[in-house]
């Protein structure tokens, strides 16, 4: 299917300009969505989520989506993972709050190729908002904020998030609050807050050309364990089942940016994008 495409595309060059080929096979096979929406919740291993009873919802998107059995964390503690998957890069950050930076990041390559970002944080106070803590909200789970290479409009509060999910930007990020993120309210709690706020828009993807990633920052394990965590991909043109390649939250990035035609950052050109789509390999 992938070669019958690109021979279509290269026959139809010298009669069309080539962005009137509806390419699918982006960024060496990864499609190009309509929307990305990527959860990131906290602290829990791959054997805590999947499989759990204390979270259907999540193991009811692993069966319908991909459920990714070799995925990986960066290092320890939290907030360097938040940061390496949006900028391929953990920056070096041995602190919590604040931080800049004004190296380049996803929020920025896809501003500068004229597509959207847009960070949405639960119980964010003002759009913009720049302060450590407010209530549950914590800065360092909100990667973007730390660039000042961005506009404080992509910095929201979750009740801007569109009832209409076609007016998403491109990519987004969602990060519930300490209470719903599994860190201080427990696996159950946070499982339901996803199925509540998320479900909807998770079916939603699957007839509409967009993913929804779940994935967490680290499995809390402590420096002798492996950071294997839970990661499950759900959309259109991704290939149900379990998928046992090896990755981590770079090849995540590499994913998010091939299937935008936009270069990797960071240590993304070190990594392979996710092999889960259909009609690959």
């Amino acid at each position: 299917m992938r070669k019958s495409l690109v021979a279509a595309c290269a026959a139809l060059a010298v009669l069309l300009p080539l962005a009137a080929c509806n390419s699918s096979d982006r960024g060496g096979g990864v499609p190009r969505p309509d929307h990305i929406v990527i959860v990131v919740e906290e602290n829990r291993g791959y054997e805590d989520i999947i499989g759990s009873p204390e979270a259907p919802f999540l193991n009811e998107l692993a069966r319908k989506g991909a459920n990714l059995t070799q995925f990986f964390a960066i290092t320890y503690p939290s907030q360097p993972n938040y940061l390496a998957l949006f900028s391929g890069s953990t920056q070096g950050v041995d602190n919590d709050c604040p931080n800049d930076f004004s190296s380049r990041n996803l929020a920025s390559q896809l501003l500068q190729a004229d597509l959207r970002f847009t960070g949405y944080a639960e119980s964010l106070p003002s759009v913009g908002f720049k302060g450590c803590t407010s209530g549950p909200y914590v800065r360092r789970h909100t990667p973007w904020v730390n660039f000042t290479n961005l506009p404080n409009s992509v910095n929201r509060p979750w009740t801007d998030f569109p009832e209409d999910f076609s007016d998403l930007p491109e990519v987004s990020f969602v990060i519930p609050n300490l209470d719903n993120d599994m860190h201080d309210g427990g696996i159950k709690r946070g499982d339901a807050w996803l199925r509540e706020n998320l479900g909807d828009y998770a079916d939603w993807a699957m007839t509409n050309n967009s993913l929804l990633v779940v994935t967490w920052d680290e499995d809390e394990g402590g420096e002798d364990e492996d950071n294997h965590i839970p990661t499950v991909v759900v959309g259109e043109q991704v290939e149900p089942g379990d998928h046992d390649q090896p990755n981590n939250l770079y090849g995540l990035l590499r994913t998010i940016l091939d299937a935008y035609d936009l270069g990797p950052l960071g240590h993304s050109s070190e990594a392979e994008p996710l092999d889960i789509f259909k009609g690959g390999g």
